[in-house]
């Protein structure tokens, strides 16, 4: 016998009765939290649900299986208490436009407070924004210190050469009136093509047009702040920013063949940089694993580009990717700056990175950029020109000289060993 008892009746979300009258509304944009409305996606309270999904985006599966094997409670509320952010992130402007912030929730970190009453009576509201601060300890950062590029201040770099860092992890929450608009398609279409596409996972795309919200499987974010979060709004505090999308095998476990690890911690440096100036510095990582294409197609490129005619080459670098994947890049970068508007952010000073889809994003959404920065040339790992002079010759940013015709084609990687 399991430890926790869970019901086998099944109820499909593509009966029609299972419009609620219990169920709260949402005014997306409102001018406050309680106009707003509350985002409830909770299973346990499955007759005051007003969003369409479920918390904890793709480990969603794993809590299944946790309550398919009886070592979960399938009604477990959370006990909330102590989890408040320990920085407030207060209110911006850009909270109460439905435009601008689409693919999260603006109030998710400060449920316990916006919604107090509701949780009172009952209403199972889980956050979808948390806030903490911890140390962060990187190889890169002791070098830049041994050589003297960084020297600690005891405030954001300690004498130990741990950096002192505000951490914000954001699930997705996508309003689907605004990313319609967003991506210029009706609705209605954008509903459907959900749902075919995820396998018919969620009936209610198409039979519960009432509900707007939707949080889908997919990762999270993390920000991390060096200084003090609220400057981030403050246009009159110098900002250096990286937006970093996963790579698991650069990031995590120092694979050669991408400047993934090298740019991320070029930022990381930036960033300290900066706030030790007097300014703050952002790093924002997404996970959007292999242009969100994923780590298996990422994988199977790699092969394809060292095994075709000739090597890895630069001038074949996108070509490879397009020939498995069917698109170059599926990451589009329109949700990407949300979260820079939940911050409050309206100008970067440096923006590291070459990228120009995340530079137009972020320009297009009203963000003033002034400054782009590139990777050092010394931190380019040597498998890894291929990648880097492939994207010169794209068009990404770039000061440096872009090759063409035959010196790109010799711009080689090694060999599958």
């Amino acid at each position: 016998m399991s430890e926790y008892q869970r019901s086998s009746h099944v109820v499909l979300t593509s009966h029609a009765n299972q419009t609620c009258n219990q169920s709260l509304p949402i005014d997306w944009g409102a001018k406050n939290a309680l106009q707003r409305g509350p985002v409830i996606a909770t299973i346990s309270s499955k007759e005051n649900r007003n969003a369409i999904g479920s918390h904890s985006g793709s480990y969603t599966v794993y809590r299944a299986l946790s309550i398919a094997s009886g070592s979960f409670p399938q009604t477990h509320i959370p006990d909330l208490t102590n989890t408040s952010p320990t920085v407030q992130c207060q209110p911006k402007e850009s909270w109460l436009s439905p435009d601008k912030i689409i693919s999260l929730d603006p109030w998710g970190a400060s449920v316990n407070h916006v919604f107090h009453n509701y949780l009172k009576e009952g209403y199972n509201i889980q956050p979808t924004i948390a806030i903490t601060q911890a140390h962060l300890t990187l190889p890169e950062i002791y070098d830049a210190m041994e050589k003297g590029r960084l020297k600690p201040d005891g405030k954001i770099l300690q004498d130990n050469k741990d950096i002192f860092v505000t951490k914000v992890a954001i699930e997705p929450v996508w309003y689907l009136p605004g990313i319609s608009k967003r991506f210029g398609i009706d609705e209605g279409e954008l509903r459907n093509i959900l749902f075919q596409e995820t396998g018919g996972m969620f009936p209610e795309l198409v039979t519960r047009p009432d509900i707007k919200i939707l949080l889908p499987p997919i990762g999270s974010t993390t920000a991390y702040i060096f200084g003090n979060m609220e400057d981030l709004a403050n246009p009159d505090k110098e900002l250096t920013c990286r937006v970093h999308d996963e790579c698991n095998g650069s990031d995590v476990f120092g694979s050669d063949i991408c400047t993934c690890r090298p740019y991320l911690m070029h930022g990381i440096e930036e960033a300290v940089r900066t706030a030790q100036n007097g300014g703050v510095g952002l790093i924002v990582y997404f996970r959007k694993e292999g242009r969100a294409l994923g780590e298996v197609t990422k994988l199977l490129v790699y092969n394809a580009r060292k095994r075709q005619k000739g090597g890895d080459s630069a001038a074949t670098y996108f070509h490879r990717t397009e020939c498995v994947a069917g698109v170059q890049d599926a990451r589009f970068q329109e949700f990407m700056p949300d979260v820079l508007h939940w911050f409050g952010i309206q100008k970067i000073d440096h923006l590291v990175s070459m990228s120009n889809m995340k530079y137009n994003a972020i320009v297009k959404s009203g963000i003033k950029v002034l400054h782009r920065v590139s990777i050092p040339d010394e931190l380019i790992p040597a498998d890894a020109q291929v990648e880097i002079e492939a994207k010169k010759a794209a068009g990404y940013f770039t000061d440096d000289e872009v090759l063409e015709g035959d010196d790109l084609t010799n711009v080689k990687g090694r060999d599958l060993e």
